[in-house]
């Protein structure tokens, strides 16, 4: 069974990353499945096991979001910029252009949240 990829002449490295994102997307559909019959059952045992199964999807997102990070550095560049930081999500982009990344609070991967050190 042909995939098409070769016959269009996209590079190996493309083909992975395409299906790292397939992948991430098969497995944030999943999650969200999960957490859906996981919010609506009244059975606690099935609820225990549906919110098993959706971490488990999410650990396997999170594997995914990781190859992509390493593989392109666009994803690295974002996730960098906007991953475990505490500012409001809105407000990142104008604090790392503002060169306010190093803002007390701000635990994002291009600082500790301790301010800069001269």
């Amino acid at each position: 069974m042909s995939t098409g990829y070769h016959e269009a002449g996209l590079s190996q490295k493309t083909q992975n990353i395409h299906r790292a994102i397939a992948s991430l997307q098969e497995e944030l559909e999943a999650v969200d499945w999960y957490n859906q019959r996981a919010d609506v059952t009244e059975d606690a045992e099935l609820k225990a096991v549906l919110e098993h199964n959706r971490n488990e999807e999410i650990e396997h997102a999170g594997m995914l979001l990781e190859y992509l990070r390493r593989n392109m550095s666009e994803f690295d560049e974002q996730l960098s910029t906007y991953l475990f930081s505490t500012l409001p999500i809105t407000q990142i982009e104008e604090a790392e252009e503002g060169g306010e990344n190093d803002a007390p609070g701000d635990v994002s991967s291009s600082g500790l949240g301790i301010g800069k050190m001269d």
